[in-house]
């Protein structure tokens, strides 16, 4: 076996070891029942924004979806086919199977809701970060290229972003640093207002159901999350 591989499966092993010591039916109970996150995190791929850890969140606290410069695009089944798993589009699944639409019962840790279509994930966050590898390539898209050289798969990815920083004249802000920093904040604000625009959204507010959507930014250099302050919820929406 790979040493990197041996090394990763042993650290598994040690933290499972911990979490069954500090609560011994920590694994059962999260096996016996669906789970039951409060937070849809939409973030980079980045190895170094790992959602739960950088929140000190327990497995099961938050649904994630990440993927190269948290992109929300409008072709992209894949964020989508996650919205509408995580804010219930799919609570009458006629399989019955555990969903993370399901509704929550939290009587152990709070009243019971007299609506329960409160019961349903309620907070999306957007979350972007410094020193974003995928930003800073698109950042770099708007320098002059070779036409004939053929867009791969990761430009054709980041092909929105560019035009967003097209848009707002990014390439025109100096130095690079500082347009890159505004990018990755324009970029999360997009990706807000993208999600805010998704159908899965859109059929939950029509049913009444409350959700709100957040735009973040981590700074890479001090593991502190910023709320850029660009909301989207019942009362503003």
């Amino acid at each position: 076996m790979d040493n990197h591989l041996k090394h990763l499966l042993s650290s598994n092993a040690t933290w499972a070891n911990a979490v069954s010591a500090a609560d011994l039916d920590f694994f059962r109970t999260s096996a016996k029942n669906p789970q039951r996150p409060r937070f849809l995190w939409i973030g980079c791929a980045d190895s170094r924004v790992p959602e739960s850890v950088i929140t000190a969140s327990r497995p099961g606290d938050i649904f994630t979806h990440r993927n190269i410069a948290n992109q929300v695009l409008p072709d992209d089944n894949s964020v989508h086919a996650v919205l509408m798993h995580a804010i219930g589009n799919n609570r009458d699944d006629p399989d019955g199977d555990d969903v993370v639409g399901e509704p929550r019962d939290d009587k152990d840790d709070k009243p019971e809701d007299p609506d329960p279509r409160a019961n349903y994930i309620e907070h999306i966050l957007v979350v972007g970060h410094s020193d974003c590898a995928g930003v800073t390539a698109a950042y770099n898209a708007l320098q002059p290229k070779n036409p004939s050289v053929p867009a791969d798969s990761l430009t054709r990815w980041l092909a929105p972003l560019t035009a967003l920083a097209l848009s707002l004249g990014i390439g025109n802000v100096q130095p690079p640093k500082d347009a890159i920093t505004l990018l990755v904040e324009e970029n999360v604000k997009a990706q807000v207002a993208n999600t805010d625009a998704s159908a899965a959204v859109k059929k939950a507010r029509e049913e009444g159901r409350r959700v709100w959507i957040h735009g973040l930014v981590y700074d890479v250099g001090s593991g502190k999350l910023r709320d850029l302050g660009v909301s989207v919820g019942p009362g503003n929406c």
